[in-house]
């Protein structure tokens, strides 16, 4: 085990530099030891990853993670521990057997996953695969009447290249000087580049051809019923990146089995269809589907308040729980969840009785557009501002919509979010909220050691602290060290508990549960920025 010293330095740098914003070095000593020496971080990522495995959305992964969150949190002496729904979300999907070769021209064991929400094969199948090539929609007549039973793939898909650059990354001096010094955006600032006159149309055309394309052969395959679909996934080196194959909801309209294959097994096959050579192939798939309970859940848990005046005002903390299916989700958001959930551990281990309620929430179904979030926040604080829409051929003109708030909106300090995989903190985004710099700064102070120093007025997007940027809330992402999240795990099947860096996850948790005491304690909730008015309306 590595330990962390915390130095004198660091200590005296918390009453010099920003005594403006005081630090209680004694309480950071003790989360820093509770936090580096003492950690839990590891055993709480494995029992959220190679214990309750995939997290899809609604899926019994998801369920046995929540079930053991709750009993957790509660051993560890959270209260209000429940699951708390936010809205309907729809069918849970889990795959239950899977296996794919190709038997001809020789064996070859293939690296695959179902694509989410796609139905199996109703046993083992075994047929020649069938290239399909079409450019138009007229050119899948040709295919008609010919393809029950069958597997087929699509002539589609460009060599792979070697990737020239590092993959493990970590964030340098210069980069992170680069980031602290970025500039406010001015108001309506950061929108889409300006294209060239026509260039617009044109894309949007080509892509609307690609979507008909697209749709008719979907609708062709499920009208042949075909075996299985190969689809060729991004990514090299054996990684493929996952994606879902049909949609969730409960009246979704039936779709084939579909296979998302990597690269270089897909591409094996399709040169070998492109050279003439026969391939044969074999499949047995079988998925679940889960619709008894279509409702979304968040796993909610607090420390509560014990200041008379403060104790109904709340600080939270949370990161998105659900995954993707072909790994165990731990760098996105096993990592971030784990992290969390021990700045909890760490503050209860020291005895901490908080002016405010401290509040954790793993949410659900971010994946699919931060839906536990919104619904928790729609919920609770209320709902943001929206632009007018134009009218379209096929809905009307939505007129613009003014934020709504509710009583909880006053109550709320901050929410801090983490969702950039096992990379450790090494500052903040300020999401434009210029007024808590000086306060961050403070606070990072005693972490410099850590590497924890660069606070930067950007933004950042992707994950759930938007859900509270959008409501006027100070909610933030913390900067994490890159790692190998973007080239290789991310949504991807090598996303598994061996790509956590433990020391990564101790430090994260330790600096975590220093921010939370100190929001919890200080005299004033957090400065907030201007409340977000709802934006033009696009053209």
């Amino acid at each position: 085990m590595k330990k962390f010293t915390f130095s004198a330095l660091a200590i005296g740098l918390c009453f010099s530099a920003f005594a403006q914003e005081p630090v209680n070095s004694a309480i950071v000593q003790k989360i820093r030891t509770e936090g580096l020496e003492k950690s839990k971080a590891m055993d709480i990522a494995f029992h959220i990853t190679d214990v309750s495995g995939p997290r899809l959305s609604n899926s019994p992964g998801l369920k046995r993670a929540q079930d053991w969150a709750v009993k957790y949190m509660k051993e560890m002496g959270l209260k209000n521990v429940h699951l708390e729904a936010w809205g309907d979300f729809g069918k849970g999907w889990q795959v239950d057997k899977f296996y794919a070769a190709t038997t001809l021209p020789y064996y070859h064991a293939i690296i695959a996953s179902p694509k989410a929400w796609t139905p199996g094969t109703k046993g083992l199948i075994k047929s020649d695969v069938v290239l399909i090539k079409a450019d138009t929609v007229t050119d899948l007549a040709k295919y008609k009447g010919k393809l029950a039973g069958k597997i087929v793939i699509l002539d589609q898909g460009a060599p792979i290249r070697s990737n020239d650059k590092p993959e493990l990354l970590r964030y340098t001096d210069e980069q992170l000087t680069e980031m602290a010094a970025a500039q406010p955006q001015a108001a309506g600032a950061g929108g889409r580049p300006q294209r060239a006159a026509g260039s617009g149309n044109d894309q949007r055309a080509m892509m609307m051809r690609q979507f008909a394309i697209r749709a008719a052969l979907d609708s062709m395959l499920v009208a042949e019923k075909i075996g299985l679909k190969l689809t060729l996934a991004r990514g090299s080196y054996g990684t493929f990146f996952t994606s879902n194959g049909a949609s969730y909801k409960l009246d979704a309209k039936p779709v084939s089995p579909e296979l998302e294959v990597a690269g270089e097994d897909y591409l094996h096959i399709l040169r070998l269809l492109r050279g003439g050579e026969k391939v044969e192939m074999e499949a047995d798939i079988k998925t679940s589907f889960y619709d008894k309970d279509p409702k979304g859940y968040n796993v909610i848990g607090e420390i509560p308040g014990t200041d008379p005046k403060l104790k109904d005002e709340v600080v939270m903390i949370g990161g998105h729980y659900d995954s993707w299916h072909a790994g165990t989700g731990a760098t996105d958001n096993g990592a971030g969840s784990a992290v969390m959930i021990e700045a909890m551990r760490i503050l209860k281990a020291i005895d901490f009785k908080p002016k405010r309620t401290i509040r954790i929430a793993l949410w659900s179904s971010e994946e699919q557009g931060l839906f536990g979030s919104r619904g928790y926040v729609a919920e609770h604080f209320g709902t943001p501002a929206a632009a007018a829409r134009p009218a379209t051929a096929t809905t009307p003109e939505t007129p613009a919509k003014e934020l709504v708030l509710k009583p909880e909106h006053e109550k709320l300090s901050a929410y801090y979010n983490l969702d950039n995989g096992t990379g450790t903190i090494r500052g903040v985004y300020l999401q434009g909220n210029a007024a808590v710099k000086d306060i961050f700064q403070s606070w990072l102070t005693p972490f410099a050691d850590l590497g924890a120093k660069t606070i930067t007025i950007s933004n950042t997007g992707g994950t759930d602290h938007q859900s509270y940027d959008a409501m006027g809330l100070p909610g933030f992402q913390f900067i994490q060290d890159p790692m190998d999240y973007n080239s290789r795990t991310h949504h991807s099947n090598m996303d598994t508990y061996d790509r956590l860096v433990e020391d990564d996850l101790k430090k994260s948790a330790t600096i975590v549960a220093s921010f939370v005491y100190h929001t919890s304690e200080r005299a004033e909730k957090l400065p907030r920025k201007e409340m977000p008015k709802p934006a033009p309306a696009r053209q």
